[in-house]
């Protein structure tokens, strides 16, 4: 029976980490999502957690959080959330899920344990900032 549903693949949409300054000038990170489609996203729908290890091996985990982003127009982006520096040694996965033309997309991004630094930073497409990418 699963082997009969057709999931439609995810095309052309990206998870970004941007380090950046707030309205206070204060350094700040925050997760977007990118839609390089000519196709609107709508009612899109993000869930976002943190899992890993500590040093000694005691299993750790953060709250799941969802975020209801709403349409995103063609290509452009939208601020997810926040992330913290304390949460960058866990693995941070993020579901996203939308519409168009009456299906229902969904794919799951995870930015590694560790990945989320300065080192592996590239120029965010639609945003023009420096930061981590994932398609």
């Amino acid at each position: 029976m699963l082997k009969d549903i057709i999931a439609p693949k995810v095309e052309n949409i990206a998870l970004a980490v941007i380090k950046e300054k707030n309205e206070l000038d204060e350094t700040v990170w925050n997760v977007y999502i990118l839609n390089m489609q000519n196709n609107v996203l709508e009612s899109t729908l993000v869930s976002s957690k943190g899992y890993g290890e500590t040093v000694k091996g005691e299993k750790i985990k953060t709250s799941m959080l969802r975020h209801l982003v709403g349409d995103i127009p063609p290509n452009s982006y939208a601020k997810i959330e926040p992330i913290i520096e304390e949460v960058f040694g866990l693995h941070n996965e993020y579901w996203v899920s939308y519409f168009q033309n009456n299906k229902m997309y969904d794919k799951k991004y995870i930015f590694l344990a560790e990945t989320i630094k300065e080192e592996n930073f590239v120029t965010i497409p639609l945003i023009n900032k420096k930061g981590v990418l994932l398609k």
